[in-house]
């Protein structure tokens, strides 16, 4: 499990650290930095998917000339903090089945538009396993492969590899899929056969439809899975009346619960997930529903789940153990960079959360103003 992102001239972060757990909540207003912070963990995942670091971050075309990698927001020229010519990060990586600390870093320059790669190493518990350094411009290294990596290195970019990023559509979510495909897409394709794969486990589907019927007001009581006349599989939703709602009737609300539930129960699960505004489409009635739902996945399965949120009922709703990874993002007036603290290092946070509430205080901008008052230099320590 990754348990610590340090970001050093990244983006919007001078040196901003962001804590994870199980599930980890991240805060913050529009332009604070909040989507920096993804944009770091894709950069992480195109390691792990072994692409250079100019693919990463220019983009990766395949022999076919279609998109296999979408460039990162900005490119090149904003890769570094405004005020720097350097981007590097550090990352912590903890693992639930072993004891090793592995910390991975980059350095590009940007001098004068043009680009260098300069630094790359990766060492477990304080020593190195992996370093390169190059001179050249536009020369840039990939991590993965290691040379002459072990398994364990190995295992470090797999962890990287298998993390993915979800802004479902419902939409995407509504689309027959062809058959075969176990891995929900990033905007919630593949909803059918994801399913379909779920329901052919008989205990994953037992715990699916535990958590359909929770989360939706539809008395669903089973799935059907029908080929359309292009051979792609549709979804149906089997009342208990016997009544057969496709995907394509059912409501938005409906869709998102059942792809964040294909996510997370599919066959082929990542090591994270990262989730943009998770309870966008979700009516505020069943978001403790949803909360619960994800806390106990992710405590249950060793799975990482990490969103972003505007919503001040699902701060209230968090359990203490997620409150320990909640964060809010905050980039004070007149400066560039930003700054991530958690909300539990709040002063008197403890009476605040009982009276009036987390919620309430985020809905108020109560978080953004402390930090206003705050030192810059104290706050982001």
């Amino acid at each position: 499990m990754i348990t610590r992102l340090r970001l050093q001239n990244f983006k919007n972060f001078a040196d901003a650290e962001l804590k994870l757990g199980a599930f980890t909540v991240i805060l913050g207003t529009n332009a604070s930095g909040k989507s920096n912070i993804r944009d770091a963990f894709r950069f992480l995942h195109g390691i792990g998917r072994g692409y250079s670091l100019s693919e990463i971050i220019g983009g990766k075309f395949g022999s076919g000339g279609q998109l296999e990698w979408e460039r990162m927001r900005g490119a090149m020229y904003e890769i570094a903090r405004i005020q720097s010519n350097r981007a590097d990060f550090l990352i912590n990586l903890n693992f639930t089945d072993n004891a090793n600390h592995y910390d991975y870093r980059s350095e590009i320059y940007n001098i004068d538009g043009r680009f260098r790669f300069a630094y790359e190493s990766l060492s477990e518990n304080g020593k190195s396993i992996f370093e390169l350094s190059s001179n050249n411009y536009w020369d840039f290294s990939t991590l993965s492969p290691l040379p002459n990596s072990d398994l364990k290195n190995f295992e470090v970019t797999h962890n990287l590899e298998r993390i993915r990023f979800h802004e479902i559509d419902p939409n995407a979510a509504k689309l027959a899929s062809p058959p075969g495909q176990k891995v929900l897409g990033d905007h919630g394709e593949n909803l059918p056969t994801v399913l379909q794969a779920i329901c052919a486990d008989p205990a994953r589907k037992e715990t699916l439809m535990e958590w359909v019927r929770a989360l939706t007001p539809m008395d669903v009581v089973d799935f059907k899975f029908r080929t359309d006349l292009n051979g792609f599989v549709q979804l149906y939703l089997v009342e208990s009346d016997g009544a057969e709602i496709s995907a394509v009737s059912a409501s938005d609300g409906t869709l998102r619960f059942l792809a964040l539930l294909a996510a997370l129960l599919g066959p082929n699960p990542a090591k994270l997930y990262f989730f943009e505004e998770i309870e966008s489409g979700i009516h505020p009635a069943r978001l403790h529903l949803l909360i619960d739902m994800l806390e106990r996945q992710t405590a249950k399965s060793g799975i990482q789940v990490v969103t972003t949120t505007h919503s001040p009922e699902l701060l209230s709703l968090l359990s203490d153990e997620t409150l320990k990874s909640t964060s809010i993002v905050y980039r004070p007036p007149g400066r560039s960079d930003a700054i991530i603290k958690p909300v539990l290092e709040f002063p008197n946070i403890e009476e605040l959360r009982q009276q009036p509430g987390l919620g309430h205080l985020h809905a108020t901008g109560w978080f953004e103003r402390a930090l206003s008052m705050m030192d810059g230099k104290q706050a982001a320590e």
